[in-house]
């Protein structure tokens, strides 16, 4: 047998167990966040995680940022840097400009909430 063969035996195996350590992980951690709960006097039940409520601000402007940043990087691509080397391809320059991007949107949202937490105080 070559390698080929056997890793392709082990990858079923592997991605198997991995499932399998998952959900037992995730189930285990949860009864024993209840369990925690419960010894401190608190009622699992009555448990609400709490809400994030600029959750959807946050998302639509790293997506805005993203977008934003993959349009430049492919106006720049096939203008300007297409008539400097017309034979160049430029896939650093869309990661980079969708990067940046999308972080000026994280951080406008950032700025937005605590401007809204200040003026609430």
């Amino acid at each position: 047998m070559n390698g080929t063969a056997q890793l392709g035996e082990l990858i079923p195996m592997v991605l198997g167990t991995g499932l399998f350590a998952m959900i037992f992980g995730i189930v285990y951690l949860q009864k024993r966040e209840r369990m925690a709960m419960i010894e401190r006097g608190m009622d699992p039940r009555s448990y609400k995680p709490r809400s994030a409520p600029y959750q959807n601000l946050k998302w639509g402007l790293l997506l805005i940022g993203a977008g934003l940043g993959l349009f430049i990087a492919y106006m720049l691509d096939h203008t300007v840097l297409a008539s400097l080397n017309p034979d160049s391809d430029n896939p650093a320059i869309y990661f980079s400009l969708i990067a940046v991007f999308g972080g000026l949107g994280l951080l406008v949202s950032f700025l937005i909430e605590k401007k809204q937490v200040l003026d609430k105080e």
